[in-house]
């Protein structure tokens, strides 16, 4: 054995005693982070031949990177829709690191990992008061949740030409209909190889809605003229959080053959709050759901699951199976991870999330989702309040999106959300929105209080007097 992996072996307790203490301090502190930061870009470095050892390694991480790791998952980082780790996720994270287990079959000899994850997809549902009837796994991210269940579905739609896709490849074009899809939805389809640019595009509700239009919805589908398709739909869109109409979708159900799929990414958390949960009735009647943990659920990234209906276990089995693999037994026999996801190799992803949903329950995401709505209300009306800003859109659930007010300061949007982001107090997004530059915030993170509101929008308020109100302009923004 090497020398140095055996001494450092009997030194463990004290190496991660000070990695420990270090983030402790890191988070004790998170709040005076910077949320963004400019690296200086540094020489390559060549291996060493012998290695450093930990302790020289962490002491170079702390030069080097350490004071430039910027606070993503503190309370202001307000891009990406990014959450933080509560403290039961994040023992979770260590213990699955710990533990180093593979998670694959269930009811075999080997590890219980595949249990615990589960476990883990049955208490998500619950939290979601949604229905058994669905089968689930974790995945890195809501990409690769999209992509199970749209590989699912692709699967279904070749069992309807009598094809097995899986196998014998795409050999139909396949019709997908949506209005909003997020960028990852595209980007799934291009890996499936159904192509993005097979998408029938659906009109949006009217009044600068996100939403898909009902009635062009099926005038689309009556163009297709009975052949089935893929419908994707919003459980919260990107922007402005919309939903569409899952009561009405499922009616069309009765009369039309498709696929259902929610990209419920972040928006489907609504599940968890009282006064928002009817944004999602009707939602447990379709067939499959992208659900991202790193968001709502704050837990450390990569961790998403998806969520399809028990009835397709078989078509998901057929995407995903090992099939030349016979020391992995007979797919189609027993359930197994490893035939059910595109990873065969994969850690205790679940661990975290079952720490974090074990450790505070109903309420506590309750109180998390009820929490992060209730800041997102309280700057939208700091916004529409102020002559310097304008709400591009209504909040809904958790996410802002305004720009400065006056066609003559659309130009300037960009600039101001440079100089913000600068500033290393608040990091938001651009985007665009009803043909005008604009400006996300998402509010996602346990950590964010009324307190980050103030200091975000008073800092708001001074970028704009620096960078345009000269006693001598003009030109002053109002």
């Amino acid at each position: 054995m090497n020398e140095k992996i055996q001494s450092e072996s009997n030194e463990l307790d004290r190496v991660l005693e000070k990695v420990k203490n270090q983030g402790v301090d890191y988070l004790s502190n998170i709040n005076k982070r910077l949320t963004s930061t400019k690296p200086v870009i540094q020489d390559k470095r060549r291996l060493n031949y012998s290695g450093l050892g930990t302790d020289e390694t962490l002491e170079l991480f702390n030069k080097r990177f350490e004071p430039i790791i910027v606070s993503s998952s503190g309370p202001r980082f307000w891009g990406y829709v990014t959450g933080g780790s509560t403290p039961a996720s994040i023992v979770g994270d260590w213990l699955a690191s710990i533990y180093d287990q593979n998670t694959q079959g269930v009811n075999g000899q080997g590890d219980i990992s595949a249990n615990i994850e589960l476990e883990t997809i049955n208490l998500l549902l619950d939290l979601f008061e949604l229905p058994e009837t669905f089968l689930g796994g974790f995945v890195t991210g809501a990409t690769m949740s999209s992509f199970t269940c749209l590989a699912v579905a692709r699967q279904w739609i070749g069992k309807i030409h009598n094809k097995d896709f899986a196998k014998d490849g795409v050999t139909e074009k396949i019709n997908i209909l949506t209005a909003t899809p997020h960028s990852s939805i595209i980007k799934s389809l291009a890996l499936l190889g159904l192509g993005s640019n097979n998408i029938i595009k659906v009109n949006t509700i009217e009044n600068n809605r996100e939403a898909i239009s009902i009635s062009d919805l099926e005038n689309k589908i009556k163009t297709l003229n009975g052949q089935p398709f893929i419908l994707v739909t919003s459980g919260g869109t990107v922007n402005t959080v919309d939903f569409d109409d899952f009561v009405a979708i499922n009616k069309l159900r009765i009369k039309y053959k498709f696929w259902w799929h929610i990209d419920a990414a972040f928006g489907g958390f609504a599940a968890c709050s009282n006064s928002h949960k009817h944004l999602l009735k009707d939602w447990e009647h379709s067939d499959s759901i992208t659900i991202d943990c790193h968001k709502w659920l704050n837990v450390p990234y990569e961790s998403a699951v998806f969520f399809v209906k028990e009835e397709h276990k078989i078509l998901q089995t057929e995407s995903f199976q090992n099939s030349n693999a016979p020391y992995l037994g007979n797919p189609l026999n027993n359930f197994n991870y490893l035939n059910f996801l595109p990873e065969n190799s994969r850690r205790l992803k679940a661990l975290p999330a079952w720490f974090t949903l074990t450790a505070y329950g109903k309420e506590g995401y309750n109180d998390i989702v009820e929490n992060c709505i209730s800041l997102a209300n309280l700057l939208g009306e700091y916004l529409e309040q102020s002559e310097k800003f304008k709400l591009l859109a209504p909040v809904r659930l958790n996410n802002i999106v305004f720009t400065l007010n006056g066609k003559e300061n659309q130009e300037k949007a960009q600039l101001f959300l440079t100089t913000l982001n600068d500033t290393g107090k608040v990091f938001m997004t651009p985007t665009f929105f009803n043909n005008k530059n604009g400006i996300r915030a998402s509010f996602v993170n346990w950590r964010t209080t009324k307190d980050d509101i103030q200091i975000v929008f008073e800092e708001m308020n001074r970028v704009i007097e620096t960078m345009w109100v000269k006693p001598v302009d003009n030109n002053v923004l109002k």
